[in-house]
């Protein structure tokens, strides 16, 4: 009999916040976002948004951008080829634990 690994230790460390999770599904269904439709998509204050924005740089997954609509000052966030790569493999291991795997 041999002993696999439980799914578990493939989940991503960054994405077990249910925070950053929203974050990165979001990040998932679109290119490229802007700081304020993520914001408004996870529900949360722009301080909040912006402390888990800095977590998943600093993990690599996120990208983020600055740049001007006009005078406007714009940021926008989009995921790295890591952290949809994470993404795709947190889920993954999240549907094998429940079983769909």
């Amino acid at each position: 009999m041999t002993m696999t690994e439980h799914p578990r230790h493939r989940l991503a460390d960054p994405l077990l916040n249910p925070v950053r999770f929203s974050i990165v599904a979001a990040l998932d269904r679109a290119e490229k976002l802007s700081f304020g439709e993520v914001r408004d998509a996870v529900e949360i204050t722009d301080s909040a948004l912006s402390k888990q924005v800095s977590l998943l740089e600093a993990a690599g997954f996120l990208a983020v951008g600055k740049g001007f609509v006009g005078k406007t000052p714009r940021t926008t966030l989009s995921l790295t080829r890591r952290g949809r790569a994470a993404w795709r493999g947190h889920l993954d291991a999240l549907r094998e634990i429940a079983g769909e795997g």
